[in-house]
């Protein structure tokens, strides 16, 4: 029983990797002939499909699930099935929604590879454009698919006793469930900023570098010379973008108000400071030529901010201030400030991280505290090179351990209703196959399946 939930939940956390490889071995110019097999209503599984999605969810599982080809396509198909029936059923999903998906995975495909080119190479697309259009029409589908999954059991729920039952059940077959080690953590930031004269000492420069290029010299030349964009090398700071490029908004929202030719004023982002010149207007895209100049920080900036940290680290340790009151008064980051300084874990969107699964170097710093016990203060640095100081808090920490009733009645009650949602939906699918043009490849024919897909005896 629970290797199945453990499967569901690998099945729905793993399609958008497996369906995004398929995607890109169809838009590789390298064409090599796919059979079919199996028809879905208007959607198809190929042969390369399921040996696709089976190895990504190995790799991710690390080998503790197994699984056939026959499961697997039973997976497949029971996606396929949901998919259909959402289009049937007039299910909508907006750009919006769609767009936020597939910008949350991009950023957490890059965080992964280290690089947005890193990135782009390992799924084999010429660009991040192309790679972002794959993934709109995959996560479509996957916000049709979940959508579809949630009218059909918005209605169900589970009461305390139905949980005992099934906690009971796990228990008596020797079946209940390892709880992995989690942790909570909320963190207070102070970002290490440049001082005023350092900003202007870098508008006064790029302005500079503005009058000159306006008079004839060559933007790639002084980008070669004075930018910090580590892709000026390769480059000399000229892009291609579009409105869907994965560029920071300042950047994008710059090369669509020039002027071919064009040299822009100075502009900040998160990177540091700009100068764009607009070479070319391509239909959709802008081509594009910048420099980037970070400010420079100096050793005593560096120090006060650190003194700083520490200093709230105290007040916090004197009881002078509790943690919560600090990040609302002290903390710089936009993202956790507001939420009592909780990190998120990207992947899942929630507040606990599995300890086997974190950062090695965020996992050094908090194995070993225990709940409510504070980091020291560090220097980190963000993916577009903000420099800030940090300390973190332990908020809560649960140790690897077999399912207990009371300790985790949150998550068991999660599994119990998992469990009932996912009877509900296959006494759907079961009526669903009925009326469903489903068509199975003759090798397939051979699988022995949960549900009627070949429609043997049915009647």
């Amino acid at each position: 029983m629970q290797h199945k939930t453990k499967l569901s939940k690998y099945i729905n956390f793993l399609l958008i990797i497996a369906l995004t490889l398929v995607a890109i071995q169809k838009t590789t110019a390298q064409v090599k002939i796919d059979g079919v097999s199996v028809v879905v209503g208007k959607n198809i599984v190929l042969d390369s499909d399921i040996e696709k999605f089976k190895k990504e969810l190995l790799a991710n599982s690390e080998g503790r699930i197994e699984i056939t080809d026959c499961e697997m396509l039973e997976q497949l198909m029971m996606q396929k099935l949901l998919s259909h029936h959402a289009v049937v059923d007039s299910v909508t999903v907006t750009d919006a929604q769609v767009a936020d998906r597939v910008d949350r995975n991009i950023a957490y495909f890059k965080q992964q590879y280290g690089s947005e080119e890193k990135m782009v190479d390992a799924y084999g697309f010429n660009d991040v454009a192309d790679l972002k259009s794959e993934m709109y029409i995959i996560e479509k589908e996957n916000l049709l698919i979940q959508k579809e999954q949630q009218n059909l059991t918005e209605k169900i729920d589970v009461t305390p006793e139905e949980v005992r039952l099934y906690f009971n059940g796990l228990k008596e077959n020797g079946e209940l469930p390892e709880f992995q080690a989690e942790i909570e953590m909320a963190q207070i930031v102070m970002y290490i900023q440049p001082t005023e004269a350092e900003n202007k000492r870098i508008v006064d420069k790029l302005n500079e570098l503005k009058k000159e290029i306006e008079d004839g010299a060559s933007i790639r030349l002084k980008a070669i010379i004075n930018s910090d964009d580590p892709g000026v090398a390769n480059n000399g700071g000229r892009y291609p973008v579009t409105k869907e490029s994965n560029f920071i908004k300042e950047f994008k929202e710059m090369a669509f108000t020039l002027e071919v030719n064009e040299v822009s004023e100075p502009f900040k982002s998160d990177f540091g400071y700009h100068l764009m010149q607009l070479h070319e207007i391509k239909g959709n895209t802008r081509i594009a030529s910048h420099i980037l100049i970070q400010p420079k920080i100096e050793d005593a900036v560096i120090k006060e901010t650190k003194e700083k940290v520490e200093a709230i680290k105290q007040e916090i340790i004197d009881g002078k201030i509790t943690f919560e009151e600090a990040v609302k008064k002290y903390s710089e980051d936009k993202e956790t400030k507001n939420n009592n300084g909780l990190l998120i874990y990207g992947p899942t969107g929630e507040t606990t991280f599995d300890l086997t699964r974190m950062d090695p170097a965020l996992y050094a710093r908090v194995n070993d505290l225990n709940k409510d016990e504070i980091t020291d203060v560090f220097y980190d640095q963000t993916r577009e090179g903000e420099k800030m100081f940090k300390f973190i808090v332990i908020k809560d920490k649960t140790d690897t351990h077999t399912a207990e009733l009371v300790n985790d009645y949150e998550k068991i009650q999660q599994l119990a209703l998992q469990k009932k949602r996912q009877e509900s939906i296959t006494k759907w699918a079961k009526d669903k196959i009925k009326e469903t043009y489903i068509k199975l490849g003759e090798e397939h024919r051979k699988c022995t399946f949960e549900k009627n897909w070949t429609k043997e005896n049915s009647k």
